[in-house]
């Protein structure tokens, strides 16, 4: 296997930035297990500091720089929505359903980009795109059958109820990582950004009136409860700043592979940090996600130079058979060339017959 393909530039930038974003994300859960555990039941509230940050921040640039939208609003209004629910939808189902069904989510993700990008974008996978996600899926069926076998599944309140709402989820958020890979690829990063921001903060806002206003206002609010609620609106404003680089970069799909392993670095961080003793295959599931997001991220130079060179081998071919087929011409007798004959040649061929 050739390594140079494989250690590229793009590659590394794209693997990096990936566990970044996880890196991010295992935070934002272990800021909303700090809420939670103080009794703050408000997912949207939470998103909604992400929203106007956004807002602010790339809005800015976008009135300085005074030029118009390259895609319609509306678009950037079903995309803040669909991302606005996803959210809302994933933190909820941890009040029906275990904490493994809810890993699954992540698993779930995937083909469903796969399946969009496939669908809507054109995306083309090779063999060692798909051998790469599931090493990766493998890696994550470890960690589920980890929490089995450590005795950390709850059965929850409503299992069907939570299940329904993490395969719902997931979906919304494989819609929502193809469109923004749509979008930031036809459009700019800037406006994805402070679009996503508005409309975000506009979708929070209404729902927030609707169904968490009584929630706020029973809140003490404490430093013990402001610091994870500000500490997680600037963890998913890092994140969703990051998220566009990642699908220009890469792409939607290993943005998901790259998310798998936030499990991972939660598992190290309760080793770490709370001293708490996990399943041996913890560590097995990381190196195998690991080596699925190398093995998935490899080989784009190796098959874009061999995907050349097989254009260049058929480009000689059709010359060589346009040679045979004009020299046979000329054994019969036929040494002039008509216009549509020229058409067929090579033009270096036609100026040495003239």
């Amino acid at each position: 296997m050739n390594c140079d393909g494989l250690w590229s530039k793009k590659n590394l930038i794209g693997l990096g930035l990936g566990q970044f974003v996880s890196l991010l994300i295992t935070s934002t859960g272990f800021s909303s297990s700090e809420l939670s555990r103080r009794g703050i039941n408000a997912p949207t509230s939470q998103s909604l500091l992400n929203y106007l940050l956004l807002a602010f921040f790339y809005g800015g640039f976008l009135v300085y720089r005074r030029k118009p939208l390259r895609m319609n609003w509306y678009y950037y209004l079903l995309l803040s929505f669909i991302d606005v629910e996803a959210n809302y939808l994933v933190v909820k189902a941890y009040q029906y359903t275990s904490l493994t069904s809810v890993m699954l989510l992540d698993c779930w993700s995937i083909p469903s980009v796969i399946f969009l990008t496939w669908l809507f974008l054109k995306t083309k996978y090779r063999y060692r795109k798909f051998a790469g996600v599931a090493i990766c899926v493998a890696g994550l069926v470890l960690v589920v059958f980890s929490d089995v076998h450590a005795s950390d599944r709850g059965g929850g309140s409503n299992p069907l109820k939570g299940d329904m709402l993490v395969i719902a989820g997931s979906m919304l958020y494989a819609i929502s990582n193809v469109s923004e890979e749509f979008l930031v690829k036809k459009g700019d990063r800037i406006e994805l950004m402070a679009m996503l921001g508005l409309f975000g903060a506009v979708v929070s806002a209404c729902q927030i009136g609707i169904f968490e206003g009584n929630e706020l206002r029973s809140i003490h609010w404490t430093a013990g409860a402001v610091i994870p609620f500000v500490g997680f609106a600037l963890a998913m404003f890092l994140f969703y700043s990051t998220v566009p680089i990642i699908l220009k970069i890469s792409g939607s799909t290993m943005l998901n592979l790259s998310l798998l392993t936030s499990d991972m670095w939660a598992v190290l961080i309760r080793i770490f940090a709370y001293h708490e003793k996990v399943d041996w295959m913890y560590f097995i599931a990381f190196g195998a996600v690991a080596v699925g997001l190398v093995v998935y991220s490899g080989g784009d130079k190796i098959e874009d130079e061999n995907t050349n060179q097989l254009e260049e081998v058929d480009k000689a071919r059709d010359e060589e058979a346009a040679v045979d087929s004009f020299v046979a011409g000329s054994a019969a007798g036929n040494t002039s060339l008509s216009t549509e004959d020229e058409l067929h040649l090579p033009l270096n061929l036609v100026v040495k017959e003239r």
